[in-house]
This record gives C-alpha cells, sequence and structure tokens, in this order.
C-alpha cells in the first residue's frame, strides 16, 4: 500500500462537503455525518443533509460503493439515483453505532499506557476508503510541537469494542504532529509490526 498525503483527509473535514451527480453536475445534498464501521475500519458511507444553512436531515443516505470520487472539497456520484432510503446496511450501521462513537474514546496501548482522547479519525482515500490513524488529544506522555493534537496510526487490522480503543506499545515511536507526513508514519510503522523491524 502507498499512502500519499494529498489522499489522507480527516473525517470532520467531510461534513458539509456537496454531494454533485455526475449526470447534471448539480449539488444535491451535503454530507451530514460520516458512517464509520468500527469492526471493518473503514468509511461505509455518509448520512445527508438538505444543502443550505437551515438544511435539515434528509432520508437517503449515501453508501460508499455509490461513490465515484470523494476530494477535499466534494463527493461526487452518478446520479440523484444513487441515493438510497435508510433501509440498508448502512443505515443499519447508523443505528447501531450510536452509542459508541470513536470520538471522545480513550486510546490506551496494549501495555496499559494512555494515550489521550480520540478528536477526530484519519481517512485513506485510495482504492477503497480505510481508516488509518486517530488525531487525538489530551495526552499526557504525548508532547506534541504545536496545535495540543498528535496522530496516531493504526495497524492494518483493529477491531474497535468497549470505550477504549487498544493500540500496540510500540506505535510511540511512530506518532506525528503532522498531517503531512503521517502517511510515511502509517507505512513504516504498519512494517514494523509485520517484521518486527526498527
Amino acid at each position: 500500500m502507498s499512502v500519499h498525503p494529498s489522499l489522507l483527509l480527516r473525517a470532520t473535514e467531510l461534513i458539509g462537503h456537496p454531494v454533485v451527480t455526475l449526470e447534471g453536475g448539480e449539488a444535491i445534498a451535503e454530507v451530514k455525518d460520516v458512517v464509520y464501521g468500527s469492526a471493518e475500519a473503514s468509511l461505509l458511507g455518509f448520512t445527508l443533509r438538505h444543502r443550505g444553512f437551515l438544511g435539515g436531515p434528509m432520508k437517503q443516505v449515501l453508501a460508499w460503493a455509490q461513490v465515484v470520487a470523494l476530494g477535499r472539497h466534494a463527493v461526487m456520484i452518478a446520479s440523484a439515483g444513487d441515493l438510497a432510503e435508510r433501509d440498508d446496511v448502512l443505515a443499519q450501521e447508523v443505528k447501531e453505532s450510536r452509542g459508541r462513537n470513536v470520538i471522545d474514546s480513550e486510546v490506551l496501548t496494549d501495555a496499559g499506557e494512555r494515550l489521550g482522547e480520540v478528536t477526530d479519525v484519519v481517512i485513506l482515500i485510495d482504492d477503497g476508503p480505510e481508516v488509518v490513524g486517530y488525531e487525538i488529544g489530551g495526552s499526557e506522555v504525548l508532547t506534541p510541537r504545536s496545535g495540543g493534537h498528535v496522530f496516531v496510526p493504526l495497524p492494518e487490522t483493529l477491531a474497535v469494542s468497549g470505550e477504549a480503543l487498544i493500540v500496540p506499545a510500540a506505535v510511540h515511536d511512530f506518532v506525528t504532529d503532522d498531517l503531512a507526513g503521517f502517511g510515511a508514519a502509517v507505512e513504516r510503522f504498519r512494517d514494523h509490526l509485520r517484521t518486527g523491524s526498527p
């Protein structure tokens, strides 16, 4: 896997993105929330709201399979028909995920050390969306140079359950406070876990 920095996004950056059709170039919705599949560590899709300052929630959702492209400024789909009513797998995940939001969860190492609390989820947009790390704050052991937050890479497989998120203790050496350099940190961390190399 090659991680390019321009393809790394915070999940919160996607909130408010217009959903635009390739068919007519029309912005038909906005991203309301990002639906994160905690068991799969992946982005499953989006809940939506109507466009505009007072736009309320929409009944339709947008599954990732229907997304043609995702950039820093818009979510592109083929046509308005790609939005689905809330009776599919995505809607079920939204229902089940209530009460187990990753944001504000504690991050602990498998050695029992508290690293901080999740403030955002970092997503790699490549062949498919993959959650590759967390932005965390409130750390007493990690001291960022600026902004008070750091980025913690995740292993290739990570099951999330309960109130705390557990990461390998080796993550210490791969934490960064720079999102632009975070992709390289993810690759080095995963290589280290696979091979045990420094």
